[in-house]
């Protein structure tokens, strides 16, 4: 095995060398087809070691995937690209993780879809993260205690995490561009706990507590003591140059 990489990496500083790129991964064998699921249906992609299956999605969902951005920062392209549904089955030539899976599907995409784009910064609607009048209540990280941030379903826990970072998370929650108006410096532990929308709505023998429970933005001002205004942020934004429906299988 070392042998067989050590040969790859002296082929690739080869190629390099003389002014060649490496191949961008690629899949072995995909179909892409147009989804039959009814106005509605679920969509979403799933991952498994070496291969997609995408159901009911949009080339929108499926840049979102490739390129980390949420959706809401995907501008521009011709109007099917968040309306034409889709079915993708697409397997690799081996164990691809999901880093590598999705950079494959990057290649798909410019492949088959004809996908072309570029980035820039714009004024969007979104949110300002601002300190609150009381102060910020976050405890500061011990010195070299190391970064680790995670969320699920109403709660987001840090370690680590300086106010960038946790305006970033604010908006996968939101979907909506949050950006950084603290000026605050340094990283904070915490564990910030709300009740999202849907908890709320559901039975409350389903969340226990859910109808008296905070709101993501009360739960800022109560536990971090930070809030989110209102107003255009600046956005780094995917703009999409131009778009074509693949041909079926």
């Amino acid at each position: 095995m070392k042998q067989l990489l050590l040969a790859a990496g002296i082929l690739l500083q080869a190629a390099r060398a003389f002014g060649q790129a490496a191949p961008a991964p690629a899949f072995e064998a995909a179909s892409i087809k147009p989804s039959q699921d009814p106005p509605g249906s679920s969509s979403g992609i799933t991952t498994t070691k070496g291969r997609i299956s995408a159901r009911n999605v949009t080339l929108k969902r499926c840049v979102r995937g490739a390129y980390g951005v949420e959706e809401p920062r995907i501008l521009g392209g011709p109007k099917w690209v968040d309306e034409a549904r889709y079915d993708i089955e697409a397997m690799a030539a081996g164990p691809a993780g999901d880093r590598e899976l999705m950079m494959m599907l990057q290649s798909l995409l410019a492949e088959r879809f004809k996908l072309a784009f570029h980035r820039e910064t714009r004024s969007l609607p979104g949110y300002a993260l601002v300190v609150g009048r009381g102060g910020l209540k976050a405890k500061p990280s011990e010195p070299d205690a190391g970064s680790r941030t995670s969320s699920r379903w109403g709660s987001i826990e840090a370690a680590g995490c300086s106010m960038a970072q946790l305006a970033l998370k604010l908006s996968e929650v939101l979907h909506l561009p949050v950006a950084d108006f603290t000026a605050v410096p340094g990283e904070f532990d915490f564990n910030l706990e709300w009740t999202s929308d849907d908890m709320r709505a559901a039975p409350p023998d389903a969340v226990p507590n859910a109808a008296s429970g905070p709101s993501i933005f009360a739960a800022l001002q109560e536990q971090l003591g930070l809030k989110l205004e209102s107003r255009k942020v600046p956005a780094n934004v995917l703009v999409i140059d131009c778009a074509e429906k693949p041909s079926e299988n």
